[in-house]
């Protein structure tokens, strides 16, 4: 599974301020990341009037601007979407997805702490790989305060990033996100570079993408 981490905490706590601080600490030892930035209530991108929104309000499920450096893509949705789904989106090409919010995922979490707000944490130590906090806290979890930014990076890279596999596949069915195995990561990768490297035109295959839809 490609590495994702989930920087939480209470509003207004310092968490953008950490990701735009691990953003450049991880950019300068070579590593591309992108943000997932998690959002309690709806939000609407489109003004009203602008072509795109006058286009959702027509009944379009997707409507995507692009120009020739940016592109945005706004998708009607059925329930909150996890890191993992919104991954998808992001595509492979990042080392690292640092997520703001999603304190119910599975995915690692950093959580940022302040004294003033609390003794309480958003989440149970044990789904903590790290608290930045401005006081020592009574638990088992490693403690860094806010200018320990380089620290931090040393952790993710230890624990995520040098673990990746050379090799790795994920498995959506029905646009949701279905976790498989090892073993079964490795039999689909095989299977899948063996079909499609006899095709014509296919040089060494370095990322794969296959989508399949079916009539109900």
């Amino acid at each position: 599974m490609r590495s994702i981490i989930s920087i939480v905490g209470k509003s207004r706590s310092g968490k953008t301020t950490l990701l735009s601080g691990l953003i450049i600490e991880l950019k300068r030892r070579g590593y591309k990341g992108a943000i997932i930035k998690h959002a309690a209530d709806d939000f609407e991108v489109d003004k009203a009037g602008k072509d795109s929104w006058q286009l959702s309000q027509a009944g379009s499920e997707v409507v995507a601007i692009s120009s020739p450096h940016k592109v945005a893509v706004m998708k009607q949705v059925e329930h909150d979407l996890s890191p993992q789904e919104l991954s998808r989106f992001i595509g492979w090409d990042y080392d690292l997805n640092l997520t703001e919010g999603f304190r119910q995922s599975s995915t690692p979490k950093i959580e940022v702490h302040r004294k003033e707000q609390g003794r309480e944490l958003v989440c149970p130590p044990l789904q903590l790989l790290a608290v930045v906090t401005d006081e020592p806290l009574a638990i088992d979890v490693p403690q860094f305060s806010r200018d320990e930014v380089q620290k931090i990076a040393d952790l993710i890279e230890s624990k995520l990033l040098a673990q990746r596999n050379e090799e790795d596949i994920e498995l959506f069915i029905n646009e949701t996100y279905i976790p498989i195995n090892l073993f079964i990561k490795n039999l689909l990768a095989r299977m899948l570079v063996a079909m499609v490297s006899g095709l014509k035109g296919v040089k060494k295959v370095k990322s794969l993408h296959i989508s399949l839809r079916r009539k109900t």
